[in-house]
């Protein structure tokens, strides 16, 4: 179900997963929607992709903590003590909120990326009004990894069946470096002069009005997911009025 929905939908789901925390102003509210966010990621079935991300977030938000528990301008309140290192109640707890911005930033644009083909998220891009060069060059950042990986492994094969190596100590890797990436890099400018060659002849630079082969397509779940979102909008938006008028 969360791979069919459009990716508009999943847009504005990031949209307001990010500011009707910050017109809210309560780190509870972040907290849900990191919640929301882990329940429908579970539901793609592609939760466990986000491990790396979230290992290499924490690391840095680790060192937030630790820099503001300890340094922070406002610290005045003693949390705890490691040896003569003594940490602040009021650093921790604005690192807290920094944390749980971040990983709500990471865990909301994971849906759009985890459950959405990149070709469709440029089209849909594309069809809100992208120009088109630019949503070629956003699918090529897409392929370019996938297909320079198939490529490099394609030419590590080839050159270990001609008896080169490629595996073992450090400076055998080095010699073999040069000899694996310089055919990489060529294969990678040809095939780009190519494709070049074949956008030109199927009229990519024509000024006419461009048409799509598909049409954007909703579902009645993204209906009801965008009038959810909608609604919680609203809410926030006059939750956070009322705290003005008070």
């Amino acid at each position: 179900m969360i791979h069919k929905l459009d990716p508009n939908s999943k847009i504005i789901y990031i949209f307001v997963a990010n500011i009707a925390p910050a017109l809210i102003g309560a780190r509870m509210a972040t907290a849900s929607f990191i919640l929301i966010s882990i329940v429908i990621l579970t539901i793609g079935k592609v939760l466990h992709k986000t491990a790396p991300m979230l290992e290499f977030s924490g690391l840095i938000l680790l060192t937030v903590a630790i820099i503001q528990g300890i340094f922070h301008q406002g610290n005045t309140t003693v949390a705890f003590a490691l040896g003569s290192v003594v940490f602040y109640k009021e650093g921790l707890m604005f690192a807290l909120g920094i944390a749980l911005n971040v990983i709500n930033i990471l865990m909301s644009f994971s849906i759009l990326v985890l459950t959405t083909k990149p070709s469709d998220m440029v089209e849909t891009f594309v069809h809100m009004g992208l120009s088109p060069r630019l949503g070629y060059v956003m699918s090529s950042v897409f392929q370019i990894i996938p297909q320079m990986t198939k490529t490099m492994a394609t030419i590590t094969d080839a050159q270990r069946s001609r008896g080169m190596e490629t595996e073992g100590k450090l400076k055998t890797r080095i010699k073999a470096f040069f000899p694996l990436i310089s055919p990489v890099v060529m294969n990678s400018l040809i095939s780009t002069k190519e494709r070049a060659i074949a956008l030109e002849v199927r009229g990519f630079g024509s000024k006419q009005k461009k048409t799509f082969l598909n049409d954007l397509q909703k579902t009645r779940y993204d209906d009801i997911f965008r009038f959810v979102l909608i609604l919680i909008l609203i809410l926030s938006i006059f939750w956070r009025v009322l705290i003005w008028l008070k």
